[in-house]
């Protein structure tokens, strides 16, 4: 009796030594899930598990369950099994294994698989890198993954990987909430830096929050910098369009645009403008506090994750969003010569940080210069020595604080410095702070007196011109009807030598070098001898002194004369003379000789 209970002892021990090392051979299986291991909840997946050839069946295990979840007999293929979950809920949630039968009996367990759903009740966190997601290439960041919600774990995810890249426990955020700061590097061109992150509470590990918006790192290169071009001022106000546009001569494929402190890169693809010019253009839509920052912007290819060189920076400053208005104002005087020095001065009751002047229509950015207390008031001096014309123009001054050094207070009053006189620099005024331009170094004020002047004198010679036609058409009624050119003023002496036949003895002769007659004529007979004037001819001198003159009284009264003028024309030649009287005082004080003959004085 004792001999047989020996013996079976053995053989039950060497049974079970062989069974365990039977069951140690077996391939230890596979599981997964299709399409991925965390999903939103309502979708569909697939948990695959994958053994040897000669599998008689599968189980499937959730982790915290006493049963078995699911069985599962492979039909087409013998290796393979797969177990589906058609409507993705927070009870399918968890930690799976699995492991098959064979013949020779059951396989270890595989790895375990964590399937994760992903619910909208719990809002998603945010993403950010800091200082920037523009890595040099190899350099290190951080990666800030926070929430207010107080969830108790985070998960960094890297765009491409199933699995998640990293795991950390929060700690307190600080402006409230919970966060989790990642360190990623080093950063190469070679991979893509794109990443999400999630947020769970430590009683349901496997119920994730949704997931936060992509981050993408720029990593960049040496490259040839873009330029960074905005199509406003860099002060700008609220309800303005905000435009960048960044250019380059390099053929980029694409084109990212990146702010200070900002998590994401809005990015375009390229836009040629013309051959060997690419660019793109960045519409920001109207301007709101958060548009307020340094700007830059960089080139990159489709075949390569590295980007250039940064972009020049551009600060857009946004003002009104400060209640204070600062003053200003300039000495020694709004109005100074080339050469001397001017100081502009802005001061404020409120506390004041720094103050930044500007100019109206300069491509430079303001002028900063840290706030000084004094007087009971808080100023800053920015002083122009010397002064050159290129300084002329509209200014005004801002302040800012030190927490938020891109937005502004309200703007001064405009104050309008005037640079008037000859320029005393040796050559043309160089380009720098305040200038205007080209062919507006005086400012662009000068342009509206030189256009005044104009006017005023377009004025006064058009009244000129007026008066002198006026003045023309009553010298042309004025002239006797049919008659000729007056003659030289040397002509009204006549030599009595000079042969004449007899009827133009008796005529009355008159030389006078204007034909309008005055009023106020004056006779000065001058009786001549018959020795002197053996043709008897008498002499006349017409003094115009403001007097009334009327040619039918020099005209002769005989009876040859009066028979040729009937009454109606005399009358018509009295109203023609009456007219010259309106011009008659104006004509020069001429001395004019008539010769008369004697018989009409007679």
């Amino acid at each position: 009796m004792t001999l047989t209970l020996t013996t079976l002892l053995c053989l039950g021990l060497s049974l079970g030594s062989r069974n365990q090392a039977q069951t140690g051979t077996l391939p230890r299986p596979t599981v997964w899930a299709e399409p991925g291991s965390v999903m939103p909840w309502g979708t569909s997946v697939t948990i695959w598990c994958q053994g040897g050839l000669e599998v008689q069946e599968y189980r499937l295990h959730k982790e915290g369950e006493l049963e078995t979840w699911d069985r599962q007999k492979p039909l087409e293929s013998k290796d393979k099994v797969k177990f589906p979950i058609t409507h993705m809920a927070d009870i399918y949630a968890g930690r799976y294994r699995c492991d098959y039968l064979s013949p020779t009996g059951w396989s270890e367990p595989s790895d375990p698989l964590e399937l994760v759903v992903v619910t909208e009740s719990q809002s998603k966190p945010s993403l950010s890198a800091l200082p920037s997601p523009v890595v040099t290439s190899g350099g290190n960041v951080t990666i800030q993954c926070a929430s207010r919600m107080g969830f108790h774990r985070f998960i960094l995810m890297k765009e491409g990987e199933r699995q998640p890249s990293w795991t950390l426990g929060s700690q307190p955020a600080p402006h409230g909430g919970t966060q989790a700061l990642f360190p990623v590097g080093p950063v190469t061109p070679s991979l893509s830096w794109t990443f999400r992150c999630y947020g769970y509470y430590s009683n349901t590990p496997q119920v994730w929050s949704v997931p936060s918006d992509p981050l993408e790192l720029l990593v960049s290169g040496v490259s040839g910098k873009p330029s960074l071009l905005t199509q406003q001022d860099t002060v700008v106000t609220s309800g303005q369009r905000l435009t960048f546009q960044c250019r380059s001569d390099v053929s980029y494929d694409k084109f990212a645009l990146s702010k200070e402190g900002a998590p994401d890169l809005p990015r375009r693809l390229r836009r040629q403008t013309q051959p060997g010019l690419s660019g793109a253009t960045f519409y920001l839509g109207l301007v709101r506090p958060s548009h307020g920052g340094r700007y830059k912007c960089y080139g990159g290819h489709n075949l390569s994750s590295e980007w250039s060189a940064p972009s020049d920076p551009v600060d857009i400053l946004l003002a009104g969003q400060l209640s204070y208005t600062p003053s200003l104002s300039v000495q020694p005087g709004p109005m100074v010569a080339p050469g001397e020095n001017v100081t502009l001065l802005c001061q404020s009751w409120s506390s004041v940080h720094t103050f930044l002047l500007s100019k109206e229509g300069a491509a430079d950015p303001p002028l900063r210069l840290r706030s000084q207390y004094r007087a009971g008031q808080h100023q800053a001096e920015f002083r122009m020595s010397p002064v050159t014309s290129a300084h002329g123009g509209s200014y005004r001054c801002y302040g800012s604080a030190s927490t938020s050094p891109y937005l502004l207070s309200q703007p001064s009053d405009p104050l309008e410095l005037l640079v008037s006189g000859p320029s005393t620099d040796p050559g043309p005024p160089t380009t720098g702070p305040w200038t205007t331009g080209p062919g507006s170094a005086d400012g662009p004020h000068w342009y509206l007196y030189a256009l005044t002047g104009a006017s005023v004198a377009f004025v006064l010679l058009l009244g000129l011109l007026v008066f002198l036609l006026v003045r023309h058409r009553h010298r042309v009624r004025c002239r006797k009807p049919g008659a000729a050119d007056p003659e030289p003023k040397d002509r009204g002496l006549h030599d009595s030598s000079s042969p004449a036949p007899a009827a133009q003895e008796e005529s009355l002769y008159v030389a006078m070098q204007d034909i309008q007659p005055e009023e106020g004529v004056e006779l000065d007979h001058r009786q001549k001898t018959q020795d002197e004037d053996p043709q008897g001819t008498t002499y006349v001198q017409v003094s115009r002194s403001r007097s009334r003159l009327r040619y039918g009284l020099a005209t002769s009264p005989s009876p040859m004369s009066e028979g040729l003028l009937d009454s109606e024309d005399r009358q018509a030649e009295e109203d023609r003379q009456m007219d010259c009287q309106i011009v008659a005082s104006d004509a020069p004080q001429d001395v004019t000789y008539a010769q008369l003959d004697p018989l009409a004085l007679r």
